[in-house]
């Protein structure tokens, strides 16, 4: 087995990050979608509580399509 290189930590870092928004996006729209049920906001606010796990999802693929490539590009 070899020891992974500089560029191996970076991409598993990023590949980490992208997870950790994934989960806190899926959790936060959970949560705010409830809380809002709750008080009766608008439904306004529950699109842009969509649209924005949306965005957090949309960044993570993008990011996780360039680790892919760089993964790719290093074999």
């Amino acid at each position: 087995m070899t020891k992974p290189t500089k560029a191996d930590m970076e991409r598993a870092r990023q590949a980490r990050f992208a997870a950790i928004v994934m989960c806190v996006a899926i959790v936060g729209w959970f949560l705010l979608q409830q809380i809002g049920r709750e008080y009766g906001w608008q439904a306004r606010f529950a699109f842009l509580i969509d649209f924005a796990a949306l965005a957090a999802f949309g960044w993570a693929l993008v990011v996780t399509f360039r680790i892919w490539r760089q993964g790719r590009a290093k074999r």
